[in-house]
């Protein structure tokens, strides 16, 4: 993921499908196009195959209203309870509060003029329904654009249905497929009389161009002819689209050799995109060798089974939900489908587990672009897990090991529903139980949520001490502690924070958890006044995670050198270190990290001597924490900053153009606030800024980008279900 990567504003720009090409359909754009003029919910609807997506997404894009257009995907999301993440996901929000989704997306959307393309929700009909009706009625700027096989059925519902290609234009599009395989299609009468067989659905046409590499037209249009003719006993008339679609696949199916159709059928169990390690493990074997699906993947790409995508984490492969739906049920019916998805989950979980190793180390970036790319498939194999007797404890390893993703990466709200759900299973696996629940108590206090973090830390210590379990004993102690930071307790928060430390060096526990703990340490003792432990605490943090490449830590104890340099009266060095704590903490979606960092510059901006921008920061963050939850955790000790701040720009401007240059940083959204942030001048323009958002910016000195010297030392509880 560049960085973590997330759906932007440009619908089309979102659809890296390569099948379906569009072709023709102007008649068809426009109409739609207009429809959503006059229409608030429009509908595309149709046979699978037949262009909806694309044909809605170019509408989406044209219609460019105001405030943005999203595209979001739900194709991949099975359970209705998910879709509402999928579009807060799909928006970019990260939202660290206890807010339910709905909520989230109701308090964002609330005045903004845009719309919202739902691609792919005919599985969810109730759960997208219900959401699209109270968002319709709650907010008028918002227009939804749905395409799908079948209505939502909601009031006021426009419906546009979706025709095939006229023979003519899928012609065009045989001939646009066959020129990008660098062939020629020869005899345009047999190519019109094959994309006339197909009914001009545009996923039969490409899969039939796509056999032109070892058949000509007059070889598909025969074979196409015997292949009706026995589904159909030898008559044309009334064969229902939906079949025709149906045949065109079952005929691509059969012309695959045996290893090909095998892979198509495996394949079938992954969830949004995959990759070749991936596919090779998951699908290799049985007769299937794991060295030969390079080769058989080819195959299945030139034939258009496949498509090939370059995304931020490398390349990865899609199959669209017809033709994955197709090789299920061969999946289903060889009896192979329980064993594929065991697999499935067995190389998620291997995957959760490197990567969380992975990210105490110079890789954290690619980690995260890892993970937010494989999101589908690791939700896939939550679910698998949450459903199947006796996988409870898997279920509950898997979103422990997420921890970093949950906190590090701006997926509070998601992780929390997933670590609630697993936790509500039995599990006969006390390591796997005891660490989500230390991870729960974790994100708990990230969103505020005092009550269910203690209730959470507190089963975790108690449980960790009858199950002799020193690793979670010490997680356990040191959220402890962190929660006692954020409620200021700074005595409380000393003791158990310093004691958890204890206990990770007597175990060999070095990771960027045991490194936050002592960044936590450090801001007890800044908050109590000692200065020089912070800074001691906080330089050793960071030499250690610029020797094993670690940023995320980093940044937080950039956080408090910044907080130390401004106690010290050394305004330049406070910005130079909060630039650099808010580059990276934006850029991991880190939204806590990223508020506190523009309070901390707000303040040091004022001190600097220009209130007028200070106040416009403070209106900035005032909005960044609408979405962490109780503004600096309504903590005395955070707050003292921000107050001071506000003192200080308030007497200088006077109260009228105080307030006006808060209502000026209030406007800003997070991106803007963090490059205006990063500026420190408030003249540049945004778009000479480097984009924080994304790609982790990284510094030219290389600093936090060192080879480890050692792998860190991990516990096998720490890591094992």
């Amino acid at each position: 993921m560049r960085g973590p990567q997330r759906p932007g504003p440009s619908a089309d720009g979102n659809l890296p499908l390569e099948l379906t090409a569009f072709v023709g359909r102007t008649a068809e754009l426009g109409e739609l196009a207009r429809a959503l003029e006059s229409d608030r919910l429009v509908t595309v609807t149709g046979v699978g195959g037949v262009g909806k997506s694309r044909l809605a997404a170019r509408a989406a894009a044209a219609a460019a209203p105001r405030d943005g257009v999203w595209r979001v995907e739900l194709s991949a999301v099975r359970d209705p309870e998910f879709v509402e993440y999928a579009v807060v996901e799909a928006l970019g929000l990260t939202d660290h509060t206890t807010r339910q989704p709905r909520r989230t997306l109701l308090d964002h959307l609330d005045g903004r003029r845009c719309l919202l393309l739902l691609d792919g929700y005919e599985h969810l009909v109730e759960g997208c329904a219900g959401l699209v009706a109270e968002l319709l009625r709650r907010l008028p700027g918002l227009t939804v654009l749905a395409a799908g096989r079948r209505p939502l059925g909601v009031a006021g519902e426009r419906l546009f249905p979706l025709a095939p290609l006229a023979v003519e234009e899928a012609v065009e599009l045989f001939a646009e497929r066959a020129e990008r395989q660098g062939l020629q299609v020869g005899d345009r009468a047999e190519v019109r009389e094959v994309c006339r067989r197909l009914d001009g659905i545009p996923l039969a046409v490409e899969l039939a161009a796509g056999r032109l590499r070892v058949l000509s037209p007059g070889q598909i249009l025969e074979r196409l002819d015997d292949r009706f003719r026995l589904l159909t006993g030898g008559g044309r008339d009334g064969l229902p689209r939906h079949q025709t679609l149906r045949t065109a696949i079952g005929w691509s199916h059969e012309l695959c050799t045996g290893a090909e159709r095998l892979l198509w059928a495996r394949l079938s169990v992954f969830a949004g995109t995959f990759d070749l390690e991936a596919a090779e493990y998951v699908c290799g074997g049985d007769g299937l060798p794991s060295e030969s699906i390079l080769d058989v993947l080819a195959e299945l790409l030139a034939q258009s089974v496949v498509s090939r995508e370059e995304t931020a984490a490398g390349v990865r492969y899609r199959m669209l939900d017809t033709v994955r739906a197709y090789g299920g049920e061969w999946l289903a019916a060889a009896g192979d489908a329980g064993r594929l998805r065991r697999r499935h989950r067995d190389w998620f979980m291997g995957l959760a587990t490197w990567c969380e190793l992975d990210w105490f180390s110079p890789r954290q970036s690619e980690v995260a672009a890892r993970v937010e790319a494989e999101l589908p498939n690791l939700r896939a194999a939550l679910d698998h897990c949450l459903t199947e007797p006796d996988e409870a404890h898997l279920g509950q390893y898997l979103a422990g090991s997420l921890w970093f993703h949950w906190a590090g990466c701006g997926r509070l709200s998601e992780g929390r529903r997933w670590l609630e759900l697993s936790l509500g299973l039995d599990s006969l696996y006390p390591r796997s139980r005891l660490k989500a629940l230390w991870v729960l108590g974790y994100v708990a206090i990230l969103q505020g949520d005092a009550v269910a973090a203690l209730a959470a830390l507190q089963e975790c210590r108690e449980q960790a001490e009858l199950a002799a379990d020193p690793t979670a004993l010490a997680y356990a102690e040191h959220r402890t502690g962190c929660l006692a930071l954020v409620t200021d307790d700074m005595a409380r928060a000393e003791t158990l924070l310093r004691s958890a430390l204890g206990r990770y060096r007597e175990i060999g526990e070095l990771n960027s958890n045991v490194l936050m703990g002592q960044v936590e340490l450090a801001m007890a003792r800044a908050f109590l006044g000692d200065l020089p432990e912070a800074v001691r605490l906080c330089e050793d943090v960071r030499r250690v995670c610029e020797d094993h490449g670690e940023r995320w830590a980093r940044s937080y104890a950039l956080y408090v050198l910044a907080y130390a340099a401004w106690r010290n009266g050394d305004p330049a060095a406070a910005r130079e270190l909060l630039t650099d704590c808010l580059g990276h903490a934006h850029g991991f979606h880190d939204l806590l990290g990223s508020v506190l960092s523009v309070e901390l510059l707000a303040l040091v901006t004022a001190t600097e001597g220009d209130p007028a921008e200070a106040a416009v920061l403070q209106g900035a963050a005032g909005r960044m924490w609408a979405s962490v939850g109780l503004p600096l955790f309504g903590s005395a000790h955070y707050n003292a900053p921000h107050e001071l701040c506000e003192a200080t720009a308030r007497r200088a401007l006077g109260g009228e153009r105080y307030a006006e240059c808060v209502r000026q940083g209030a406007l800003l959204d997070g991106e803007a606030a963090v490059a205006r942030a990063l500026d420190g001048s408030g003249e540049r323009p945004l778009d000479a800024l480097p984009t924080p958002r994304g790609p982790v910016r990284r510094r030219e000195d290389g600093a936090g980008m060192r080879k480890p010297a050692a792998s860190p030392t991990r516990k096998g509880g720490e890591t094992t279900g």
